[in-house]
């Protein structure tokens, strides 16, 4: 079952918080190999995530 952007980028947010099931992380996957503006957001994503966490360590 495919997934639209909502619901990739749901997941895509769900996966900093909690790990995805096999089904959620391959439906995930497929999507973002398939639609660079999804790809980018998790990018983004995961940047702001590590720079926050550098800011709190205090790097």
């Amino acid at each position: 079952m495919r997934i639209n952007c909502k619901q990739a980028s749901r997941l895509i947010s769900d996966a900093l918080d909690r790990p995805l099931s096999k089904s959620e992380y391959l439906r995930l996957r497929i999507h973002l190999f398939l639609c660079g503006n999804c790809n980018e957001f998790s990018r983004q994503l995961q940047l702001m995530q590590q720079t926050a966490r550098k800011a709190g360590r205090g790097e």
